[in-house]
């Protein structure tokens, strides 16, 4: 039987965090999940990331895959009801 610290249910993009976290702060831990690691390295999993999680990312060591593939945004447009104002 498996014995382990922290049971993570999930492996998006805040399951695998926490599980990543957990590890370099010697806490023993698993992920559960019902898909197959091909399926969910293949999927983009979070659309935009602020600011605070992309630090949080880099903190932790894993974010040469955002850095060499994600795209910087600098606000967007919302639109409501006849107006559009930039956030």
């Amino acid at each position: 039987m498996m014995k382990t610290q922290v049971a993570i249910i999930g492996s998006g993009p805040s399951g695998l965090l926490l599980g990543q976290l957990l590890q370099r702060a010697g806490i023993d831990n698993v992920i559960v999940e019902r898909k197959n690691p091909d399926y969910i390295l293949s999927r983009i999993r979070a659309g935009v990331l602020e600011q605070g999680m992309i630090d949080l990312l880099r903190e932790a060591g894993v974010s040469e895959r955002m850095d060499a593939e994600g795209l910087i945004h600098d606000g967007f447009e919302l639109a409501f009801d006849g107006r559009c104002e930039r956030i």
